[in-house]
């Protein structure tokens, strides 16, 4: 036993530690992160310093169908609540990304680079339509609050104003300005806000959005957050409460952020009865406006127009819908009334009771049959799901708008573009796909709506953390749900060599699905499932969303107060799984066989010469047994050895293990700890891959039973490239598998067996194409040469 101590000291430690790249992958993360301060405390929840500034707007647009343009004018109160003087102001005009002179039509069509052999239709039709179209936010007045010119310089996709004197901390600064422009056609310039034109009944379904003014956000982590929009980074901004009034025609329908004040002057007796029997309904939706209605006014065009009036508080954002063709559906949400919340953080509260949340739809006759049974139910659920796994909705209604944006959030509305066919008919990936794409974007309220990270900074932590609450309400829908960007689905990403980190700006990424959707949500995942459990990750997770509900975290607050809540050091898990592009490809590279020498010679020499006797015979000695042997035709030339048993114990090998007994006796060390029968195997295991990950391994035994054993991810922690763990057991091993679920997202699935087993995979013949023949068809046009062509 003195012998086998340090012999399994050192299985358990086998191969040499390499301290360098061990203290590279689970050193903490002080040096990349920012460290904590007053307003970001070291456990990851805002500190009793911690301020964010604030936008109020009154707004009055009109939308002109026929020209198909927007003109506006705001009066914008900006409140300082930073220690900061600031000298000016910046303001987002995004819509000027699809200006004349926008950056974004100077960068590649394709994220990979152009092929110059190669362009799509569309591609090239956007070119045609940019060259008639300029969407530049033209500004046609811009003011202080009395009246005075404001300087300023607009600057791309941004606007500073030049303040007289710096805005005082704790001072407000309110402005005036005005602004049109010309909407786009979604069909031939697609982006994130526009119209879509039904050419069989000559009308058009506004979904509007970044079609305002607005403020930046200041901040004590980055100042201005002023990166020019480029298309892909979102939007970084500021909550506040909002008033806006749409001009729009008499017959059309609104969707917008926040609540309809003025129902009496907009919606028929009728409508508003409709409305107040949803309030009361959870099983199934109520139409506002049927679909016979929808129908009529499509065709009963008015010239005509009407206000819809719009409040909004603690919002980061407005955006709205609108259209002849909508019809119009909604229900209540089980189990879920408008809480309570304050105006502003830190504000008064009104403690009146409130209705229910309402999900609601709008979408055209051709959205039916998918948009009617679906839409509405899908928003319910997500505020359902999303409430238990965060905080509760805190807003009055979510929409769900179909049009020509294919996925799209904002507070308490989406644009959601999934349809049938125009037969009524659809695949079973577009309902899917409709289903999904309503919950993610309706999803998008808590984050980054109400969690308000930086989404032009930092894409995954909206994008990325909702993408997995997604999935987790989507395991809720049904069962069997066919996720796109699952374990097994990110497993050609995870093993492309271009990758870039997690935390890469939203600006470099050019897998930007996979990379801020996708492995985020997989990551979470795994250490839902399989490093901190489901309670304690549940928890964590919580913690979270309510720590920063309706206020600016940054990565490094969602890290710290994941480990503060959970009591579990993850820094190794997101230096891998966010800041690294390492991947998880785990190699089982060897099983060695160890069974305990009882050091008995009676039983030890029988078995040792029993081994050997059982090893197989060479060709060579099996052919050279039948020759005939000197020593047989020659007795007297053997002697004692030739009648020797290898398995006779010797009297001196006796007396050596009675020596032995005696020694462990007097050392009060049992010796039937010799006479123990288990098997000891040595699972040796490397990490190609890199990155730091549980080991997951299913062990199949001789007797036909089975079982999992899971390793924490510290058993890479003193060798990252290489670790073995030790078995101990009364079975005999069969076969070892990693990752036997394929729910670690690994990269290569023929080295997870032991021993080796083939991975099967499919290929598909293919015909070589016959070469033209010019000669035949000009010279024999008459003659049908299809079957020989198949022939061949």
């Amino acid at each position: 036993m003195k012998r086998l101590l340090p012999f399994l000291i050192a299985i358990l430690s086998a191969h040499a530690i390499d301290p360098p790249s061990s203290v590279q992958k689970f050193q903490q993360l002080d040096s990349p992160v920012p460290p904590p301060s007053p307003q970001r405390l070291a456990s990851g929840a805002p500190g009793r310093a911690y301020w964010q500034n604030r936008a109020d707007y009154d707004i009055q647009v009109e939308l002109d169908d026929v020209k198909r343009s927007l003109s506006a004018e705001a009066r914008v109160t900006y409140h300082n609540a930073s220690p900061d003087s600031l000298e000016h102001l910046w303001v987002q005009l995004d819509q000027n990304y699809l200006s004349h002179n926008a950056d974004s039509r100077a960068v590649p069509n394709s994220k990979r680079g152009v092929d110059p052999s190669r362009i799509s239709y569309s591609a090239l039709d956007r070119l045609l339509a940019y060259e008639e179209y300029d969407g530049e936010m033209k500004i046609s007045r811009l003011t202080d609050a009395s009246g005075a010119p404001l300087p300023h310089s607009i600057v791309k996709t941004m606007l500073r104003i030049d303040l007289a004197d710096p805005l005082a901390p704790g001072a407000d600064f309110t402005f005036s300005i005005a602004w049109s422009y010309p909407v786009n056609d979604c069909e031939r310039i697609s982006a994130r806000t526009g119209y879509e034109l039904f050419k069989e009944d000559g009308n058009c379904i506004y979904t509007i959005a970044q079609w305002f003014p607005r403020m930046c956000a200041y901040t004590d982590y980055g100042g201005w957050i002023n990166k020019q929009f480029l298309g892909t980074g979102e939007f970084t901004l500021e909550f506040g409460s909002y008033k806006v009034s749409l001009t729009v025609p008499d017959d059309h329908q609104v969707a917008a952020t926040g609540s309809l004040v003025n129902a009496e002057q907009v919606l028929t007796p009728v409508q508003r009865e409709r409305l107040k029997k949803a309030q009361t309904e959870f099983r199934k939706p109520v139409f506002i406006v049927t679909p016979e209605e929808a129908k009529a006014a499509e065709k009963n065009r008015t010239k005509d127009k009407k206000t819809w009036v719009f409040q909004a508080d603690n919002v980061r954002d407005f955006a709205f819908a609108t259209s002849r063709k909508f019809i119009w559906d909604a229900m209540a949400v089980e189990g879920h009334t408008h809480p309570p919340t304050p105006k502003r953080p830190g504000g008064a509260t009104d403690r009146m009771a409130r209705p229910p949340v309402m999900a609601m739809s709008m979408y055209p006759k051709e959205g039916m049959p998918l948009w009617d049974k679906y839409s509405t139910h899908a928003v319910a659920h997500t505020v359902q799901t999303y409430s238990r796994f965060t905080f509760d909705y805190p807003y009055p209604v979510a929409w769900s708008v179909n049009g020509p944006v294919g996925g799209m959030e904002y507070p308490m509305i989406s644009f959601n573009g999934p349809r049938p066919e125009k037969d009524g008919t659809y695949p079973e990936r577009t309902k899917y796909a409709l289903i999904g794409v309503i919950i993610h974007e309706v999803g998008h309220n808590w984050f980054p709506m109400i969690v308000n990270s930086d989404e032009r900074q930092w894409t995954w932590m909206d994008e990325g953390l909702n993408s997995f609450v997604e999935y987790l309400a989507e395991e809720e829908w049904e069962n069997d749900w066919k996720h796109r960007r699952n374990e097994r689905g990110m497993v050609d990403y995870m093993r492309t060599r271009d990758r870039v980190p997690v935390m890469t700006n939203s600006e470099s990424i050019a897998d930007l699905g996979p990379n801020a959707y996708g492995q985020p949500t997989v990551a979470l995942n795994i250490l839902r499932e399989h490093i901190l459990g489901r309670d304690a990750f549940d928890h964590a997770f919580k913690t979270y969303a309510r720590r920063w509900m309706f206020k600016r975290p940054t990565p490094s607050d969602f890290f710290r107060t994941l480990e503060d809540a959970s009591g579990v050091d993850l820094d190794w898990f997101w230096r891998g799984w966010f800041f690294s592009t390492d991947h998880v490809d785990v190699s089982i590279d060897e099983v060695k066989w160890l069974q305990l020498d009882s050091r008995d010679p009676a039983v030890e020499k029988p078995r040792k010469k029993k081994e050997e006797d059982e090893l197989p015979k060479t060709l060579t000695r099996e052919r050279n047994y039948e020759l005939s042997k000197r020593v047989d035709r020659y007795p007297e030339l053997k002697d004692f050895y030739d009648t020797f048993d290898e398995a006779t114990v010797l009297p001196s090998e006796k007396k050596k293990f009675e020596s032995l007994l005696k020694e462990l006796k007097e050392e009060e060390i049992d010796p039937a700890l010799l006479q123990t029968r288990h098997n000891f195997y040595a699972i040796e295991m490397s990490n190609p891959g890199g990155l730091a990950t549980p080991v997951i391994l299913k062990l199949d035994y001789t007797d036909g039973s089975s079982e999992e054993m899971k390793l924490p991810a510290e058993a890479w922690r003193f060798s990252p490239g290489k670790t073995t763990k030790l078995l101990f057991t009364k079975k005999e091993l069969k076969a070892v598998t990693f990752d036997p679920r394929q729910e670690l997202t690994d990269t290569d699935v023929e080295n997870n067996f032991w021993p080796r087993r083939p991975v099967k995979s499919r290929f598909q013949l293919y015909k070589d194409e016959k070469a033209p023949n010019p000669m035949r068809e000009l010279t024999k046009p008459d003659k049908d040469t299809s079957k020989d062509d198949a022939k061949k």
